[in-house]
C-alpha cells in the first residue's frame, strides 16, 4: 500500500481519468469526524493539502487557522493571506464576531459595485493597475454593514441572508476511501464539477463518477473558422466546460475539453500540460480609478458624474469592454451552449450586467443551472489563473488523517477550558477629577498672564473666576507655588505691586525651599515694590517680618531713589566715555600684548565704534541731512552741487 501511495502522489490524479484499481474500489466516506475540519473547507475556500505538496514545500502545515482551511501549495496559502476574505475575517476577529466562509463573503459583497477580484501574484502588475483594491473593497463593505447594522445584530454575516441565520451548508468536497490506499488516507473531489441533479443523488455518486471517466485522446489540431478564429462545431463535440472571470477592467474566458491528452509520461507535473484548451481570450481596459479603487460607474452612481478627462476615458472603456465581452460570448455561443458547466466569477453590478444583461442576443442567463462559482479563492482574471482554476477543480485531493491527533483534539475540546493568567497590565495614571481639571485650567491661564506681564488681565481673571490672589498652582510648582512667587521670580515690579495692593496677596507663604516671594526677587526695583506695598498697606496688614520684607518706604522715595540711581549711572557712563576719548587722542587704540595687530578694516571698525576716526564724505552728508525737511534737503543738495561746480571751475582756471 505504501508503494501505491507513492505512485499516486508522484503526479496529480485527474478526476475524469482515475486509475482503474481506485475507481473500482472507491467508497464514499461519511462525515463521521475522521476527516479533520482543516481538510473539510467551507464552500468557496481553498483546497486541502496533500503529501506531495508538503514534500515539495517542506512544510506540513499550510493552513489558515482563522478561516479554517488548508492549502495545496504555498502559493495558494500566500494568495489566501492577500485575499479579501482573509482581510475581512481579521476585521471580524477584532470585533469579536465569528469569521465567515467565502460563500457568505461573496453574498456580502454581491451588492457592491467594486470589483473584488483579489490580488495577483505579480506585484508589478498590481503597481501597473495602481489602485489598492483590497483596502477599498473591505472599507466599502464595512461601511455598508455599519449603515445597515442595528443594535440587535450579533454577527455581521447576518447581512448575507437578510439577517436570517442559515446552517453551515454542505462541504465543497466529497471524501472517498479505497482499500488500495494506506489506512486513514482519503481522496477529495469537488461537488461543483457535478450537476445539480447529480449532487442530489448522493447515493449513486460512485456510479456517476464512473460514467464521467474519459479515455485519453491524442493531441489534434483544432479546426477553426478562418473569419474569426472560433473553433468549428466538430472541435467541441466532446464534453467541455466554460470558465470566465471579470473584474477591475480585466476579463478572461476559456473553453477546456474534459478529455485528457494521451501521454505516456509518468513524471510529476501540473495537469495543465494534459488539458486541451479549445479557445481562450483575455481583455483589459482602464476602468477603475487609480489609487482610489472602484469602477467609474460606481463612483458616478454614488457621487454623480465627474467631468474630468480620466472619468470620460474610464466611461468609454467600460462601454468598450462590455461590447467586446458580449461580442466574444456571441462568437462562442455554440461552445457555451454545449458546455457541461459554466464556472463564472463576476462580482459587482456592472460586471454582472455585462455578462447577464439583459441585452439583445444574450448568451448567458443568470438562472442557468449550469452556472457555478469557483469554490476557492481566485486572483486577477488572466489566462494563467483560469488554467490554475481548471486544474484545481479537476484534481483529486489526497489527505492523510492522523487519528491520534484528532482524538487528542476531541478530548481537549471536551475538557473544561482553563483561563491562562493574563499579562500584568501597567498601572494607568488616575484620571483627574473635575476639581483638578478646573485647577489645571486656572493654573495655565494665570501663569501665562504673569509671564506676559498682563496685570489688568490677571486681576480681571482672578475677579471673574472668584479666585484668591494666593491661589496655589496645580500641579504644584515647587519654586513658585503662588502668583506672587512667580511674579517676583520674573522681576516684574508692576505685577508685585498689583498683586499685593490691588488683589491682596499674602507675602508670607513659603515655597518648597522655604523662601518667601520677596526672597525670589532678583533686582532692587522688584524688592522696592514689596517695601512700597508695606508702606501703603500698613504694618498691621501682614506679618511683614515673617515675609522677610525690610522696612517700608514711600512710593515717592522709591521713585526718587530710582531716578537718582539712573542719573548716577548715566553720569558715570558719560565720564567714562570722556576719559576714553582723551586717552585715545593721546595714546591711540589700545592693543593687547600677545595679540596680532588688527587689520585696517578691523582697526577702522573699532575706531568708528569709539567715534575717533574721520567720517567719509557720504557719512558727513547723511549726518548734515538729519532732522531736515525734504525741502531743506533739496536746497542743501543744490548748494553742495554749486560749490562743487565752483571748485571744478577754479581748478580748470588755475590749470590754464
Amino acid at each position: 500500500m505504501e508503494q501505491r501511495k507513492e505512485e499516486l502522489t508522484r503526479r496529480p490524479i485527474y478526476v475524469y481519468n482515475l486509475p482503474p484499481d481506485i475507481l473500482t474500489n472507491l467508497a464514499l466516506k461519511k462525515d463521521d469526524g475522521l476527516v479533520p475540519e482543516a481538510s473539510k473547507p467551507e464552500p468557496a475556500n481553498n483546497t486541502v493539502s496533500t503529501p506531495e505538496s508538503r514534500a515539495e514545500a517542506g512544510d506540513g502545515s499550510k493552513s489558515c487557522s482563522l478561516c479554517g482551511v488548508t492549502f495545496y501549495t504555498v502559493e495558494d496559502q500566500r494568495g489566501h493571506v492577500r485575499s479579501d476574505l482573509h482581510g475581512y475575517n481579521l476585521k471580524q476577529r477584532i470585533r469579536g464576531v465569528k469569521p465567515v466562509t467565502e460563500g457568505e463573503f461573496e453574498k456580502l459583497v454581491g451588492d457592491l459595485n467594486e470589483s473584488l477580484s483579489g490580488s495577483d501574484s505579480s506585484d508589478s502588475e498590481d503597481a501597473e493597475v495602481g489602485h489598492p483594491r483590497k483596502e477599498t473593497a473591505l472599507s466599502a463593505l464595512l461601511k455598508r454593514q455599519a449603515a445597515l447594522s442595528s443594535p440587535n445584530d450579533d454577527e455581521m454575516g447576518d447581512l448575507a441572508s437578510n439577517k436570517q441565520k442559515k446552517g453551515p451548508g454542505k462541504a465543497p468536497l466529497w471524501w472517498f476511501a479505497a482499500p488500495v490506499l494506506p489506512k486513514n488516507t482519503y481522496l477529495g473531489i469537488y461537488r461543483a464539477i457535478f450537476t445539480d441533479e447529480e449532487q442530489k443523488n448522493e447515493s449513486a455518486i460512485l456510479e456517476i463518477i464512473k460514467q464521467k471517466q474519459l479515455s485519453p485522446k491524442p493531441q489534434l489540431k483544432i479546426p477553426t473558422d478562418p473569419n474569426n478564429g472560433v473553433p468549428l462545431p466538430e472541435a467541441y463535440k466532446g464534453p467541455h466546460i466554460f470558465l470566465c472571470m471579470i473584474g477591475g477592467g480585466h476579463f478572461a474566458a476559456m473553453v477546456v475539453s474534459l478529455a485528457p491528452k494521451q501521454t505516456r509520461s509518468l513524471a510529476p507535473g501540473p495537469l495543465m500540460r494534459e488539458a486541451t484548451v479549445l479557445a481562450h481570450k483575455t481583455f483589459h481596459r482602464y476602468t477603475t480609478r487609480r489609487k482610489q479603487g472602484g469602477a467609474q460607474s460606481a463612483n458616478d452612481s454614488a457621487k454623480g458624474a465627474a467631468h474630468s478627462a480620466g472619468s470620460s476615458l474610464r466611461r468609454y472603456n467600460e462601454q468598450a469592454l462590455t461590447e467586446e465581452v458580449r461580442l466574444l460570448l456571441q462568437d462562442w455561443k455554440g461552445m457555451i451552449d454545449t458546455s457541461e458547466l459554466l464556472f463564472i466569477r463576476a462580482t459587482g453590478n456592472t460586471n454582472r450586467r455585462t455578462l447577464f444583461g439583459p441585452y439583445e442576443g444574450q448568451v448567458i442567463r443568470q438562472n442557468d443551472p449550469r452556472i457555478r462559482t469557483f469554490p476557492f479563492n481566485t486572483r486577477r482574471a488572466t489566462q494563467n489563473e483560469l488554467m490554475r482554476s481548471f486544474v484545481e477543480l479537476t484534481r483529486v485531493k489526497i489527505h492523510e488523517v492522523d487519528e491520534a491527533a484528532l482524538e487528542a483534539a476531541r478530548l481537549a475540546a471536551l475538557e473544561p477550558k482553563v483561563s491562562k493568567p493574563s499579562k500584568p497590565v501597567a498601572p494607568q495614571a488616575p484620571k483627574p477629577t473635575e476639581e483638578e481639571e478646573t485647577a489645571i485650567l486656572h493654573t495655565t491661564q494665570i501663569q501665562a498672564l504673569i509671564r506676559r506681564s498682563k496685570l489688568p488681565a490677571l486681576l480681571s481673571y482672578l475677579k471673574s473666576n472668584s479666585l484668591p490672589a494666593d491661589f496655589t498652582f496645580f500641579p504644584e510648582n515647587h519654586h513658585a507655588p503662588t502668583p506672587l512667587h512667580l511674579a517676583a521670580s520674573q522681576n516684574s515690579p508692576p505685577l508685585v505691586t498689583g498683586l499685593l495692593v490691588k488683589a491682596g496677596a499674602d507675602p508670607t507663604p513659603l515655597n518648597a525651599d522655604g523662601k518667601t516671594s520677596f526672597e525670589l526677587a532678583g533686582d532692587r526695583a522688584t524688592r522696592d515694590a514689596f517695601r512700597v506695598a508695606r508702606s501703603e498697606l500698613g504694618e498691621g496688614k501682614w506679618n511683614w517680618d515673617a515675609a522677610h520684607i525690610p522696612a517700608s518706604i514711600s512710593r515717592a522715595d522709591a521713585e526718587a531713589r530710582d531716578k537718582r540711581d539712573k542719573q548716577e549711572e548715566a553720569k558715570k557712563e558719560e565720564e567714562w566715555r570722556a576719559a576714553e576719548k582723551e586717552r585715545l587722542k593721546e595714546q591711540g587704540p589700545k592693543i593687547d600684548e600677545g595679540r596680532a595687530p588688527l587689520g585696517k578694516a578691523a582697526g577702522r571698525g573699532r575706531a568708528l565704534a569709539l567715534g575717533m576716526v574721520a567720517k567719509s564724505a557720504q557719512e558727513k552728508r547723511e549726518e548734515e541731512a538729519k532732522g531736515l525737511t525734504p525741502e531743506m534737503r533739496v536746497r542743501l543738495e543744490r548748494e553742495r552741487r554749486a560749490r562743487a561746480a565752483e571748485e571744478r571751475m577754479k581748478k580748470m582756471a588755475s590749470g590754464a
